[in-house]
């Protein structure tokens, strides 16, 4: 474990030190958990545009995709716990 050192203002600190006395923890527990939780957030956030982008790119290669109207009474259904066939994917009007 390697040490690493940060400002914080004085009125974050009371913040940090009110939030950890209140959750059960030490302030630098506290504070590792943030940063560990804001991390975690970025990958997932970096993992989801990676997806997106991939999709995307499949979709103009193929010129595939599925009508949103199709789309949207699939979801519908779904929402409203009633069984829904998966639409398929059909060639973009050009």
């Amino acid at each position: 474990m390697s040490t690493t050192t940060i400002r914080i203002p004085e009125a974050l600190k009371t913040r940090v030190a009110r939030a950890a006395e209140q959750t059960g923890t030490s302030a630098h527990n506290f504070i590792l958990e943030a940063i560990a939780e804001k991390a975690e957030a970025h990958e997932r956030y970096a993992d989801f545009h990676e997806t997106a982008m991939r999709r995307y790119a499949e979709m103009l290669s193929s010129g595939k995709a599925v009508p949103w109207q199709d789309m949207r009474q699939y979801l519908l259904q779904l929402a409203a716990g009633k069984p829904a066939r998966r639409p398929t994917a059909k060639k973009l009007p050009r």
